[in-house]
């Protein structure tokens, strides 16, 4: 089965993975900007979000394959990779096993140390939804409010629902398969793992999922890597800072 993709622009083949709960939507206004500086670019929505398939298996070997799997589709060859937070842990494990088909890296906000988990009240707010009472998206966030108390990752969260062909409020990520493979999302990156072409970390001034102990394990696994810190940002820095996100981001590619 094939991932769902938004191709924006022509030139070097651009690959953007977005995080856990996102979709391929959430990097549209920045990938609309990159793909106008000669970059084809790839938004990708992962297996269980967004609107690609379903399915019962979720892990990073797994993703890294759909991943390896649209790039022979669509002849992806060099290809610069971006992943924001699970999408970084899938760019990682992605670019260890077929360092030929990377060109550039570049990891937002994740480190590839072990997490966790922490998302246990987002998916009970999410699992609370009850679309047969429910006749708006006012109503879905009264609800989640009572479980998600930040206005931003509501916001983030409410992207993910979308009208059926019953006209009821569904939700597109597959809750159960998530819920159910949880512990997968803050796996390590595989100590042997490495990749030695150019990398650059972003991390958000604000947010811990980088820290000063993250430095020698980032350097273990990309002996060619750099870490740059985003101003006025917490871990959806490409959303917070966009304008220095991708100064940075254009930067790093020359």
């Amino acid at each position: 089965m094939q991932l769902y993709s938004n191709i924006l622009g022509d030139g070097k083949p651009f690959v953007i993975l977005h995080g856990f709960l996102g979709m391929s939507d959430n990097w549209k206004t920045l990938g609309t900007k990159f793909s106008e500086q000669n970059y084809e670019i790839h938004l990708l929505d992962q297996r269980n979000h967004g609107r690609s398939f379903h399915s019962d298996d979720f892990n990073y070997q797994v993703m890294v394959e759909d991943l390896k799997n649209y790039c022979e589709a669509n002849k992806l060859n060099e290809i610069i990779l971006l992943g924001h937070s699970m999408g970084g842990k899938v760019a990682m494990l992605f670019a260890a096993t077929y360092p030929e088909l990377v060109s550039k890296l570049l990891i937002a906000d994740i480190s590839p140390r072990f997490y966790p988990t922490h998302h246990d009240a987002i998916l009970e707010g999410l699992s609370s939804l009850d679309f047969k009472k429910m006749e708006s998206r006012g109503e879905a966030e009264d609800q989640l409010f009572k479980y998600v108390s930040d206005y931003g990752t509501r916001q983030f969260l409410l992207k993910n629902l979308y009208w059926n062909d019953e006209k009821e409020l569904a939700l597109r990520v597959n809750l159960e398969a998530l819920k159910e493979n949880i512990e997968e999302i803050g796996e390590a990156l595989p100590i042997h793992a490495q990749y030695k072409g150019d990398t650059l970390f972003l991390r958000g001034d604000k947010s811990e999922y980088i820290g000063l102990q993250d430095e020698s394990i980032i350097k273990s696994h990309f002996p060619n890597s750099k870490i740059v810190t985003i101003s006025n940002a917490g871990h959806w820095l490409h959303a917070e800072n966009p304008n220095d996100f991708y100064n940075e981001v254009m930067s790093f590619l020359g």
